[in-house]
């Protein structure tokens, strides 16, 4: 049975060699994707479903802690959380690598005063955890007044030690887009009369 599994998964990695060579793609290339199909072929179909359940937990429990962590502006909780080659993409647009989103929260140009999440969903794909909830956001961002609905994804990978580092994030606006005046735009003044984003 293994055999004939690694003679299809060889097949498979001929096949796109073959293919990606037509359009010109060296060897190296081909070479590295070829190692990240078996890589997640292997740690990603044979987990068992407890198994999974329990590595969603705790990607769970990471997300409550850094929500935490944020709230209370607790810079060196975060560090440990995320990479060292973290790149994100903020609520406004802006892209960041781990020093420069560290620096921001140090400083105080970007407060958080309330982060309410739902709709919440994990997927494991061979050792990262992908990460997709709605949150209703509430702080400020240089100065400015943040408030508003946002989705986002927020990717994990796991250590070999069995740990989990944050590696990317990104959020989107759920609604109206923001101005371009630079500044994010806010959906409702904190006193304005209305229903709240859904």
């Amino acid at each position: 049975m293994t055999q004939h599994i690694v003679q299809l998964r060889g097949a498979r990695i001929d096949f796109v060699r073959h293919g990606l060579a037509r359009f010109g793609v060296r060897p190296m290339a081909w070479a590295i994707l070829a190692t990240v199909l078996l890589t997640t072929q292997a740690l990603g179909t044979n987990l068992h479903p407890k198994r999974k359940d329990h590595l969603k937990q705790q990607v769970e429990k990471l997300e409550e802690v850094w929500r935490t962590a944020e709230l209370a502006g607790d810079v060196d909780a975060m560090s440990k959380l995320l990479s060292d080659d973290y790149y994100g993409i903020t609520l406004t647009g802006q892209v960041v690598t781990k020093t420069q989103q560290l620096e921001r929260l140090h400083s105080r140009r970007m407060t958080l005063t309330r982060i309410d999440l739902s709709d919440t969903h994990v997927k494991l794909i061979g050792t990262a955890a992908i990460i997709t909830s709605l949150a209703e956001v509430e702080g400020t961002n240089d100065g400015t007044p943040m408030l508003g609905t946002f989705r986002y994804t927020r990717v994990y990978s796991r250590t070999p030690s069995g740990g989990w580092k944050i590696t990317h994030f990104e959020a989107t606006r759920v609604g109206p887009s923001a101005p371009n005046d630079g500044h994010p735009r806010n959906d409702r003044h904190p006193h304005e009369d209305g229903p709240k984003p859904e």
